[in-house]
């Protein structure tokens, strides 16, 4: 069996720790589980929208055998040794994210400073309609790339914005990237069948590998922004490290 995991709000809790519960209270559940699933001999792959640095660093941490960077832009396998680009359009310019920022200013801001070390996509947070930056993008003759949502922050994460409600982690890149492309490009790799494989994840960026692997596991913090669920997805019982725990487990049977 083969698990591609979500890392932040997902796999990891509050202020990115393994071991912390939603409620912030110390816990094993996590670890337990990943030390089980690993000593049964099973495979896990990281999938993120972090910088391949960051994701070489935590695959030799939690014991992966790869990662998927930048929201499906690099797939890396061998421990990380091994990295390979996936094809994708155009990323966007500096002089574009720079007008984008202007246009949505106080509703749309660099993920400082997570942001730095991208080498495809662009990482922002803020709160804008989707139908709106697309349309702006289209007329600055950049459709070819999306604005892809990857979650929520906590609430009390301090940011230069000026909106109200829930602010959102957004990735800017070319249309053809994604994490489904991408674990279907590996699980090609690999000469697995999508049966043998489990994705989690927590965001609607998260849902697309549903479609390339036999089970999807959102866990619940992730269910109230993930709109409609494809038929085989499962929502956790427990947020966070609870519900990945429930999903590595499944996948150990």
């Amino acid at each position: 069996m083969i698990v591609y995991s979500d890392l932040d709000g997902t796999m990891v809790g509050p202020r990115g720790c393994f071991f912390r519960a939603a409620d912030r209270s110390v816990t094993l559940e996590p670890a337990r589980a990943l030390a089980t699933y690993l000593g049964a001999g099973h495979t896990l792959v990281l999938v993120s929208g972090r910088t391949r640095a960051q994701l070489q660093e935590a695959a030799l941490i939690f014991g992966a055998d790869g990662f998927v960077a930048e929201l499906g832009a690099l797939v890396a396998w061998e421990s990380g040794r091994r990295v390979e680009s996936l094809p994708a359009g155009s990323p966007a310019t500096d002089d574009l994210v720079a007008d984008l920022l202007a246009e949505f200013a106080g509703r749309l801001e660099h993920h400082a400073p997570w942001h730095v070390g991208h080498e495809v996509d662009v990482m922002l947070r803020g709160s804008v309609p989707d139908p709106e930056v697309r349309e702006w993008l289209q007329r600055k003759g950049f459709g070819h790339l999306e604005l892809r949502d990857n979650g929520v922050l906590p609430p009390q994460r301090e940011t230069g914005l000026s909106v109200e409600g829930p602010v959102h982690v957004y990735h800017l890149l070319p249309a053809e990237v994604s994490k489904g492309a991408a674990v279907a490009w590996d699980l090609a790799r690999r000469g697995l069948d999508p049966s043998e494989a489990v994705a989690v994840g927590d965001s609607a960026s998260d849902l697309v590998m549903a479609a390339a692997v036999g089970r999807f596991f959102l866990v619940a913090n992730g269910a109230e922004h993930a709109g409609e669920l494809p038929a085989n997805a499962t929502v956790t019982d427990g947020p966070l490290g609870a519900g990945w725990a429930q999903a590595v487990t499944w996948a150990t049977r």
